[in-house]
């Protein structure tokens, strides 16, 4: 339980931290002719480093559940292999699909 508090009051101050960093992008005034280029790589940035960092802990935690589970039933482990590596997959393609559309984006 107390992981778990720990876990939401990070969760919690980096959602904080996010925002505050975003306020300047709302402000007024700055040179003429200015166009929201560096916003769109910043939030692109943004976008791409947030879906990569949740598909490694996605991998992560594929990987630790595989290896418990293999460590609990040997028998079963070309099974488990099978699916962990089409989990991979799947996981790992959220990450080229984010990817993709940042460049079809900007």
């Amino acid at each position: 339980m107390r992981s778990v508090r720990v876990s939401l009051k990070v969760m919690i101050l980096v959602a904080l931290f996010l925002m505050l960093a975003a306020i300047p992008a709302f402000a007024q005034g700055g040179a003429a002719g200015a166009s929201g280029g560096d916003l769109r790589f910043l939030g692109a940035a943004i976008g791409m480093g947030i879906a990569s960092g949740l598909c490694g802990i996605g991998q992560g935690r594929a990987a630790a559940s595989a290896a418990e589970a293999v460590a609990r039933n040997p028998g079963a482990r070309a099974g488990i292999q099978t699916l962990l590596v089409l989990g991979l997959a799947f996981i790992e393609s959220l990450a080229i699909f984010t990817l993709l559309i940042i460049f079809v984006k900007y």
